[in-house]
Parts: C-alpha cells; sequence; structure tokens
C-alpha cells in the first residue's frame, strides 16, 4: 500500500489554551505525525504549545516554548513519528495573537 502524504497550514494561530487551534484529527484511521513546524511571524518573542487531545486529556508534545522573533522551532525530527489513535487530535495554542504559523505534515491512514 501507497503512504499517503499529507500536510495542514495553519496562519495565526489561537492564543487561546481554552479554544485552541486544531492542526490535524484522527477522525476515522490512524495517522502519523511526520512534522511540526511552529515559526513566529511577530515582531516579538513568543510561546507555543503543541499538544495531543485524547478525549478530556491533554499530552503535551511542548509546552510553553519560546521562539524568537523570525525563529522557528521543529517538535518532530530526525525519524522521529507521533501516532494519532482514531479519536485523537493535535491542538495548540501560542502566547499572542497573529503570532504564530504551524505546518503540520502527516501520513494519513497508518493502519487499514
Amino acid at each position: 500500500m501507497a503512504q499517503d502524504f499529507e500536510r495542514t497550514l495553519e496562519q495565526n494561530i489561537s492564543n487561546n489554551s481554552g479554544s485552541p487551534t486544531e492542526l490535524r484529527a484522527a477522525t476515522t484511521t490512524d495517522d502519523a505525525i511526520i512534522g511540526v513546524r511552529c515559526t513566529n511571524t511577530s515582531g516579538t518573542s513568543v510561546n507555543v504549545s503543541v499538544y495531543v487531545e485524547n478525549s478530556t486529556t491533554n499530552y503535551f508534545i511542548i509546552k510553553e516554548a519560546p521562539i524568537p522573533t523570525g525563529g522557528s522551532l521543529e517538535l518532530i525530527d530526525g525519524g522521529s513519528k507521533v501516532v494519532l489513535m482514531n479519536g485523537d487530535a493535535v491542538k495548540a495554542y501560542a502566547s499572542a495573537a497573529s503570532s504564530v504559523d504551524i505546518i503540520t505534515s502527516v501520513v494519513d491512514t497508518i493502519s487499514a
């Protein structure tokens, strides 16, 4: 079976931890997150948090990590993966509005 690579692009993610931006949801299949790049597009340093939500529990990939002005942060690299099971979602929020863009790379449907 061929692998189905996909990506999501999120511009100006939420700055509200109670209403985060959803980066990816595994709605009917299991998926593998193979990359998450967070980029600071603002004029000041900003913090970012990214986590997997499973039911009502959050499992942080990174929490309140600083990104300097004009900088970026690659959360999953070197061949690492984060597996999303059916029903999981990856969500993110930043410490300031209109300050962080995120590109998420995924292998869709890792099991049949």
